[in-house]
């Protein structure tokens, strides 16, 4: 018996076919490594050079699935601390499209140009970035670092 290819059931098979064919894209891109000449850097200075920026994990090696925090250093070019900034972190993964599972906020200044950042987990391995936005009494700057854990 011939099946009949009603117009409902091409949109289906269409829909099924792209759905498969997505699929493999985002298992092709769980699979990607990251780029070879990645800077892993913890340490740099902001993309407008007001600040000098470096950020360091309490955890030795980072971890996957466990909430930690993390040391934001800000200094002037010149090596001066900077106090009293707004300082945020946030971050995501570049080949997945998503962002972090939490939300990270600066809990307090522990030191003159030292911040504490916490609510910092990552859920899977993988090529992270990290981007710290800075805005002191020099103006707003940035910096986004890359993981791959």
């Amino acid at each position: 018996m011939a099946m009949k290819f009603t117009r409902q059931r091409v949109l289906l098979l269409a829909l099924a076919g792209g759905l498969l064919l997505g699929g493999g894209g985002v298992c092709a891109m769980m699979t990607m490594a990251p780029p070879a000449d990645l800077d892993l850097s913890l340490d740099k200075l902001g993309d407008q050079g007001r600040y000098h920026i470096s950020v360091a994990s309490e955890l030795s090696p980072v971890t996957i699935g466990t909430m930690h925090t993390w040391t934001v250093s800000v200094t002037t070019p010149d090596g001066a601390p900077v106090s009293g900034a707004k300082v945020a972190m946030d971050g995501g993964m570049p080949q997945h499209g998503h962002g972090l599972p939490t939300t990270p906020r600066t809990l307090r200044e522990t030191a003159p140009g030292q911040y504490l950042v916490g609510g910092m987990k990552f859920s899977m391995p993988g090529w992270w970035t990290l981007t710290v936005d800075v805005d002191g009494a020099a103006g707003a700057d940035k910096a986004t670092f890359n993981l791959v854990l």
